[in-house]
């Protein structure tokens, strides 16, 4: 449904039939962790994010793992997990 709150006209996934769904009744706009990801959509002079209503609760407790300016660490040790007949097998395709 379209937003009537703060974006009105815009495509929300948290509009229903009585308004918004989010708690409070309106999104809210980012924080600056937020700053230089691809999710972020502007609507006059304020910035929101596209996936979620409230992007300061995604980054209290680590990153937001919708965030695209965040590069992440492989947790693997290196080496150590791959099978030596799986990858033998991978790199004959």
């Amino acid at each position: 449904m379209e937003c009537t709150t703060v974006r009105p006209g815009v495509q929300c996934r948290f509009m229903g039939k009585k308004g918004c769904n989010y708690i409070g009744g309106t999104c809210l706009e980012i924080v600056e962790e937020c700053k230089g990801c691809t999710k972020i959509v502007q609507y006059g002079n304020r910035e929101f994010c596209s996936v979620y209503p409230d992007p300061a609760a995604r980054w209290r407790r680590g990153t937001c793992n919708f965030a695209t300016h965040v590069k992440r660490e492989d947790r693997r040790p290196s080496g150590k997990d791959i099978n030596p007949l799986k990858a033998a097998k991978r790199a004959q395709r």
